[in-house]
């Protein structure tokens, strides 16, 4: 049975000549692989820049559980951005943010709170002007609330450590290395508080950004199976340096 539903673009790769291999994650459906012709023509409704990193699309296909590559039936383009491809930091932003996804979200089921996420995400990126610098710290802490291992920020007090492997704070130093002393939780339980809105209220130093985020990647690869060293990291630390 044909379904439609909105997809945001994880990854795509040439395959031979004229097609492409895109990864989407999907309101209906969640991850999806699709093999995708592009056409020569140039009035053809399918082109290859529909495929680019975090593109929102509409998109019309018929699932098959059991195939590895779906098709598209019909597709279309479900919001414009207005920066995001034109903009150096947010683009930067942009590719960071769709590696991660890419990784991420491999095996993810259908999650529309999820989806909505990112979504609303991406969409407040491209519309703001500036104050987007912490952008990505406060977009991967919060995703790890849909993802199953956020923190009880009500268990904090000041002085914590904050235990990675467990996701809770402690009075003491867990029994392995996997932590963070009391000066790096104190930072990451006050980025989880902050929204989009406000987060520009937390100051911080290229050093301190750049940390926060290597902490939040060793976070996730203690989470999540196989999750590896992501190539856009080091663009996205020049771009804070």
């Amino acid at each position: 049975m044909l379904t439609k539903t909105q997809a945001i673009v994880l990854h795509s790769l040439k395959y031979g000549e004229t097609r492409i291999i895109v990864d989407m994650f999907t309101r209906s459906h969640g991850r999806l692989s699709f093999i995708v012709n592009i056409p020569k023509s140039t009035k053809s409704k399918i082109k290859k820049q529909l495929f680019q990193p975090l593109t929102m699309l509409e998109i019309e296909t018929d699932v098959r559980p059991k195939v590895q590559l779906q098709k598209l039936k019909d597709i279309r383009l479900a919001y414009p951005f207005a920066s995001i491809p034109f903009e150096p930091q947010k683009l930067s932003i942009s590719l960071f943010v769709s590696e991660f996804l890419y990784h991420a979200l491999r095996s993810e089921q259908q999650n529309v709170p999820l989806f909505d996420y990112v979504v609303n995400s991406i969409q407040w990126l491209d519309s703001q002007e500036d104050r987007f610098a912490n952008f990505h710290l406060v977009f991967l802490m919060r995703l790890s609330r849909f993802l199953g291992f956020y923190p009880n920020l009500e268990d904090y007090a000041p002085g914590d450590y904050f235990d990675l492997r467990e996701s809770v704070f402690c009075v003491v130093p867990p029994m392995h290395r996997d932590f963070l002393q009391p000066e790096d939780a104190e930072k990451v339980q006050l980025m989880m508080r902050m929204d989009y809105p406000t987060m520009h209220l937390f100051r911080m130093s290229h050093q301190e950004r750049n940390r926060l985020l290597e902490v939040a990647l060793t976070y996730y690869r203690l989470h999540l199976t196989d999750f590896p060293e992501l190539k856009s990291v080091a663009v996205l630390q020049e771009l804070y340096q």
